[in-house]
């Protein structure tokens, strides 16, 4: 099976993610009329400014935004992000199939896993036989480069 996705193309699928992302915070932290960077630590009335302009409220929607914006766009129809289609890229489970919100939830949250040990599980990409990260592996999903639907895993592979 030659259609995995190495490591660079999915670097690549996640800058574009990444602006997109930012993008919409920006606009987010605009509406609340906050800093996306936030209070100088050391002045506590700007704190307090801080804290009472919205800005918690714009931390909370941007973050579950982003959250969303991951694990809807992924277990839809489309099996891919913004920055995933854009590359040609989609994300199944180990059967070639769809993955479904909760997997894509689970798969957001054990990315913070393959960053947290000095991003070695994202390393792992450009090192495993099927290129999967340590959050695939945990996750059982690979990230192929696929049209939806169509995404032809070789089973046998993983016998």
């Amino acid at each position: 099976m030659e259609n995995y996705a190495g490591f660079w193309i999915r670097v690549g699928a996640y800058l574009i993610d990444s602006i997109i992302l930012v993008i919409a915070q920006t606009a987010i932290f605009a509406v609340f009329g906050v800093s996306m960077i936030g209070a100088d630590a050391l002045d506590p009335a700007a704190g307090d400014a801080f804290a009472n302009t919205g800005a918690g409220i714009a931390y909370l929607i941007t973050t579950v935004g982003g959250i969303l914006y991951f694990a809807l766009m992924e277990s839809s129809a489309k099996q891919a992000t913004v920055g995933k289609m854009a590359l040609g890229l989609i994300v199944v489970d180990v059967d070639g199939n769809r993955i479904s919100f909760l997997r894509a939830f689970g798969r957001y949250f054990a990315k913070i896993l393959s960053g947290l040990i000095l991003f070695i599980g994202y390393i792992m990409v450009g090192f495993t036989e099927r290129k999967q990260g340590l959050h695939d592996m945990i996750c059982s999903t690979l990230v192929l480069k696929a049209t939806p639907g169509e995404a032809g895993v070789d089973t046998t592979v993983f016998e």
